[in-house]
């Protein structure tokens, strides 16, 4: 089966309030999450996207950074940011992701383009007993879906995986799917 090419958003910018500093420069195995999430994403997409909030620093990434027009406003703006310059850059879908998932692999992002090809969904997620909406398939054709519910209020991932046809695809629960949102999350 043919794959169409999927671009990827990393949403980096976020308060890290949990982890008490910035998640996206924490050293993880010899590296700084923002860079092995950049450098997974990468072995399957292009072009990648980072999503950061005005004045974080990053290292040096390959991929195109692009900053939050306002710090705190969560991931449904920033999402909307990312597909609308994967749009820009001609791509249908966009694999969409949080920074704090460093041990993130091609094969889960493969495993979920596979799925997307095979249905007309706007968005696909990964379930293992909960949904990852920070780790999931979207289709650029969303961000006006996304612009009508900031204006609305409305900032949460949840909000548009239930305004939209969201597949669902049962997977049993592994690494790659792991968030680090504490120090105790590290191994």
């Amino acid at each position: 089966m043919s794959i169409a090419p999927l671009a990827a958003v990393v949403l980096a910018g976020g308060a890290s309030r949990r982890m008490g500093r910035d998640k996206a420069t924490l050293p993880v195995d010899g590296a700084t999450m923002v860079e092995r999430v950049v450098a997974a994403v990468g072995a399957r997409c292009a072009p990648v996207f980072v999503i950061a909030a005005p004045g974080q620093p990053l290292p040096e990434l390959n991929a195109q950074v692009l900053r939050d027009e306002v710090r705190g406003v969560g991931p449904l703006v920033a999402t909307g940011r990312g597909l609308r310059a994967a749009a820009d850059a001609g791509r249908d879908r966009a694999f969409v992701c949080a920074v704090d998932m460093p041990y993130l692999s091609s094969d889960l992002i493969d495993t979920l383009a596979v799925a997307a090809e095979r249905v007309a969904a706007d968005i696909v997620l990964p379930w293992d007993g909960r949904d990852h909406y920070l780790a999931g398939i979207y289709r650029t054709r969303l961000i006006d879906r996304i612009a009508g519910l900031v204006a609305d209020g409305r900032r949460s991932m949840r909000a548009l995986a239930g305004s939209v046809d969201t597949q669902r695809i049962v997977m049993a629960p592994q690494r790659a799917l792991t968030n680090v949102n504490t120090a105790a999350d590290l191994p």
